[in-house]
């Protein structure tokens, strides 16, 4: 798999062809729809049986103009800042909404402020940590201002927020990524702004505290729409009905067109499939590639093919996710318990022979594999070098050129070799 895997490197192509197929995937466009025609050819030009689509209720959101500018006083210009619309948001009138500006770092300082903040736009301005070495952790750190920030501070009377885009590097392209209102608390307004254009705010904000910002977004939200998770076998020659799962997720936000996130997981799945018949192996069990939808919206694509009819009679045994971008793989990560890791440690030498430095760990996982732990499935996952992962998340940098086709190639290797060994030995 590995000759046959670096020599073609077939995945980027698939990534290349995904991406021209689709344009933008935003849950329940008509890119995502054409994504998923793309993909259902991809899988029967490969020979996969069982490919089909499963019907998936997801929301349809649309974020229309997103302008924002700072106007400090009658004699210096506006000052435009980049800005996106938080997926789920609220537009604002065609006229925008025009307000003094709050500063804070966290929640609790929002709180302290709770009165300045009544009638003000809130502006959540905490920096991603560099100094924690794990970048989702430094993520998970600051993605509750994003999720929470505008319910939060609607409790006191904003009339909107602007929130730091989630990423280490200072630039001018904002980050997008869900948020959620709270039953019962107004819904407002709500923006990310870039990390470049946040700290130019906030040194305008130190040198005059009433300033004003103008702020226009133009999103709306349809309700929900009917679409799919897609689906495509290699089924087994002994025990058809037992699957190890193999998905990544074919929706991504709208800014660009999601190469790392997450259209490397849905090429490296099918990919990992495709290197397995290449080399001619014929598996005991099911080896299944699964493109959910909606995992950025909300993650129903997971839950749906949990509890689909067509789960019955199967038993899946493991899912794995690719959902932390295409690059250089390190380790595969496999749940369970700590005796079923310590049984399968025979396999890390081979899995570190193709290059990841750390084989066999435990861990992995992800949102739409989540919902299969309920029924016992053992999750596990890619685990590639994430330190860039978030310089492109959910921004217009997420493109074809920021994944390298090797690395990506490295990655669905990793995966086929691994679901190979389980569709033969069991767990």
């Amino acid at each position: 798999m590995l000759a046959i895997g670096l020599h073609e490197e077939r995945a980027f192509d698939m990534l290349r062809g995904l991406i021209a197929s689709a344009g933008s995937r935003l849950t329940g466009s008509p890119g995502a729809e054409a994504a998923l025609d793309h993909m259902r050819q991809v899988m029967l030009d490969l020979g996969f049986s069982n490919v089909h689509r499963e019907p998936v209720t997801v929301n349809r959101w649309e974020r229309g103009t997103e302008t924002a500018q700072v106007e400090a006083s009658p004699q210096r210009s506006a000052v435009e800042l980049a800005v996106c619309a938080l997926g789920g948001s609220v537009g604002t009138s065609e006229a925008g909404i025009k307000a003094p500006v709050i500063e804070v770092r966290s929640f609790e300082e929002l709180k302290s402020q709770k009165q300045a903040a009544r009638g003000k736009i809130v502006f959540f301005n905490q920096p991603m940590d560099r100094t924690i070495l794990e970048p989702f952790r430094a993520y998970g750190a600051n993605a509750d201002h994003r999720v929470r920030g505008a319910a939060e501070a609607a409790k006191y009377g904003a009339v909107a927020v602007i929130i730091r885009s989630l990423t280490f590097r200072r630039d001018r392209f904002p980050h997008t990524g869900l948020m959620r209102y709270e039953d019962g608390v107004p819904r407002i307004p709500a923006a990310a702004v870039a990390t470049e254009d946040a700290d130019r705010l906030s040194g305008l904000l130190g040198e005059n505290s009433e300033l004003l910002i103008h702020l226009t977004l133009g999103c709306r939200d349809f309700g929900p729409v009917e679409s799919a998770n897609l689906i495509g076998d290699l089924r087994g020659s002994e025990r058809p009905e037992e699957i190890i799962l193999i998905g990544g997720h074919v929706d991504a936000w709208d800014l660009g067109p999601g190469a790392h996130d997450d259209g490397a997981g849905c090429v490296q799945s099918v990919e990992a499939l495709r290197l397995i018949r290449a080399v001619g192996l014929v598996p005991k069990r099911t080896i299944r590639a699964v493109l959910f939808m909606d995992e950025e919206f909300g993650g129903t694509g997971g839950r749906f093919y949990a509890r689909a009819p067509e789960r019955k009679g199967e038993k899946h045994l493991v899912a794995f996710e690719s959902d932390r971008g295409g690059f250089l793989p390190l380790a595969v990560g496999l749940g369970g318990s700590p005796g079923l890791i310590q049984k399968h440690q025979a396999w890390s030498p081979l899995i570190k022979s193709l290059g990841l430095v750390q084989g066999l760990v435990s861990g992995g996982g992800g949102v739409d594999i989540a919902p299969l732990a309920e029924q016992g499935v053992i999750l596990g996952g890619l685990i590639p070098d994430a330190g860039r992962y978030f310089d492109f998340h959910h921004s217009a940098l997420d493109d074809l050129a920021a994944v390298h086709p090797r690395e990506l190639e490295l990655g669905a290797i990793a995966l086929a070799v691994t679901a190979s060994i389980i569709a033969q030995e069991g767990i």
